[in-house]
């Protein structure tokens, strides 16, 4: 179990499982979500709870984890666009974990990939 921080002065959070995680990986939920500027605001977390409105309005949206990952994380009350950047940095550091046996150390700090 994770929690992020939802707002920059820290009274809210999120708590995160691996379900989320693992969730946001198989529907590959952040590919392609933040545009060039490298800034999440609110038109990033729209742009995601707009993706998600369609997956689950489609066929393939019909599975349970998707409906808790929204339920839980993505339509939060206090999901805001501070809670999104620091939600992605967690799945950036959940996913370079398992590539600790490759030798990869790679770990994200406020957006900023270093060794």
């Amino acid at each position: 179990m994770y929690k992020i921080q939802t707002n920059s002065s820290g009274t809210r959070s999120i708590d995160i499982n691996e379900e989320h995680l693992q969730t946001i990986e198989d529907y590959q939920l952040f590919r392609d979500l933040i545009d060039s500027n490298g800034y999440v605001d609110e038109q990033v977390l729209d742009k995601l709870k707009l993706n998600i409105r369609s997956m689950l309005e489609s066929e393939a949206g019909k599975d349970k984890r998707l409906l808790d990952l929204c339920l839980d994380v993505i339509y939060h009350t206090n999901m805001k666009a501070f809670g999104l950047q620091q939600l992605v940095l967690l799945f950036i550091n959940w996913k370079n974990r398992g590539n600790e046996n490759l030798g990869m150390t790679t770990h994200a700090f406020q957006g900023t990939p270093f060794n």
